[in-house]
């Protein structure tokens, strides 16, 4: 989990209406995660000792969206001047409603862009850095019901004929445990994913951004834009550093957009998640995993060294959405997740009961949630020359890097969000913003 911080707020519990509490800023002093663990080079990087008064595009926010859209605006014949500012760190933070067409959409974006980010990790030197491996993601049913309602979606999606489904591999119940190595599995699907080390990709990616000539400044919040442009259409950009005019600014904000975007609040929701490494003793007899999991609400991305990294523990949280819900707190993590986590391969896979497996480290990040539990990407509705990029439900990895290739075309070439290969479902609208039910609030009542 890289994922975005927030600073506390007043009280710890779900508001009765969403908007009632606005997130504040990143504090600074977040548990270290395992991917965090490693100082880097660029952590607190600042091109210049002071700001710029203007700039082309100003990017707030200096996690993988934001990094990777001012790539992709560099990467243009003129390019503009872009000023980044990250609150903190550099990469400090931490990625069936719609119908078949929509998935259908939605599916082939997220295959497509596993091959974006291979062919980008290579294109830039990255592989060995950033440790990127292709491999298969195995998907895994341990509700019956859930499981037999899965199946059926996914026979459906067969017969409708508007999905590419050559990638996708279904195991039954019958063989779905021995296949997955996961005890008690009811069905599983396969499929081609990859994984690496976050913030090692995104360091690498700033780095060679530099040499482009971006204004990058960690460790700078912003505290507000103006209410409104000027004369000359250009917002105005405050910081405790200082203030930047520029004409278009891009919120790559994540949990925090409604932070600074107060229209948002109840549109994205500052969501509480876990995560944990664990590693077995040299000479363990576990068995060595090569697939990244998803079982239940957990997620696991094996490491060449043969620990994991395993995140989710909902099932022992999401009763009680003070824990997670509406709460910017990372810096502690609670009980129930720690222990959920102690055992947890030789509970789940075949092979690891002998293992010796132990938790080597347990931390939190705060993800950025969306009602309707997709992105939202576009123009900010009523702010002409403001775009937003955020809420990838704790899912960007699979969908950030064209998403900000997406953007990128309609900020620096006014390209409609039709045109831009993004799903038609991820566009940020006035009618999703404003809408009054939220199936993420309903999910845990």
């Amino acid at each position: 989990m890289v994922g975005t911080s927030l600073r506390y707020s007043k009280t710890d519990n779900v508001p009765s209406n969403s908007t009632a509490q606005l997130p504040s800023r990143p504090q600074s002093n977040p548990i270290p995660s395992f991917w965090t663990s490693q100082p880097q080079p660029l952590d607190d990087h600042r091109s210049t000792p002071t700001l710029p008064p203007s700039a082309s595009i100003v990017i707030i926010g200096g996690g993988f969206s934001g990094i990777a859209t001012a790539y992709h605006l560099l990467n243009t014949p003129n390019p503009p001047s872009i000023v980044l500012l990250e609150a903190r760190k550099i990469c400090s933070g931490a990625t069936a409603m719609y119908g078949l067409s929509a998935a259908a959409e939605l599916a082939s974006f997220e295959a497509v862009n596993v091959y974006a980010v291979k062919e980008l990790v290579e294109k830039e030197g990255l592989r060995e850095e950033c440790e990127f491996q292709v491999t298969r993601a195995v998907d895994v049913y341990l509700d019956e019901a859930h499981a037999r309602q899965t199946e059926e979606a996914y026979r459906e999606l067969m017969g409708c004929g508007g999905v590419d489904m050559r990638d996708i591999a279904f195991v039954s119940r019958k063989d779905a445990e021995k296949v997955s190595g996961v005890k008690g599995a009811h069905c599983a699907f396969s499929f081609t994913a990859a994984h690496l080390w976050p913030l090692k990709f995104i360091h690498g990616l700033l780095r060679q951004l530099l040499t482009k000539g971006p204004n990058v400044q960690a460790n700078t919040p912003v505290t507000s834009i103006s209410p409104a442009p000027d004369a000359h259409g250009n917002w105005t950009v405050h910081t405790p550093r200082g203030s930047i005019s520029t004409p278009k600014v891009i919120y790559a904000t994540n949990a925090y957009t409604c932070a600074l975007l107060p229209s948002y609040a109840r549109a994205i929701t500052p969501i509480r998640g876990f995560c944990s490494h664990i590693a077995a003793p040299r000479g363990s007899p576990a068995p060595h995993l090569v697939n990244t999991y998803a079982r239940s609400y957990d997620y696991l991305i094996p490491r060449t060294d043969g620990s994991i990294v395993v995140g989710g523990a909902r099932q022992r949280f999401w009763h009680a959405p003070e824990h997670w819900f509406g709460t910017v707190r990372d810096d502690k993590v609670i009980d129930e997740a720690v222990s959920y986590f102690d055992g947890y391969m030789q509970r789940h896979f075949r092979g690891w009961e002998d293992s010796g497996a132990k938790t080597e480290n347990v931390w939190t990040g705060i993800l950025g949630y969306s009602a309707d539990y997709m992105p939202h990407v576009g123009c900010v509705p009523g702010k002409p020359g403001q775009f937003v990029i955020a809420a990838f439900n704790g899912h960007g990895m699979p969908q950030i890097l064209l998403s900000t290739k997406g953007l990128a075309k309609m900020v620096g070439k006014g390209v409609p969000f039709e045109e831009t290969g993004m799903p038609r479902i991820f566009k940020t609208t006035k009618e999703r913003i404003d809408r009054k039910d939220s199936p993420l609030e309903e999910s845990f009542r």
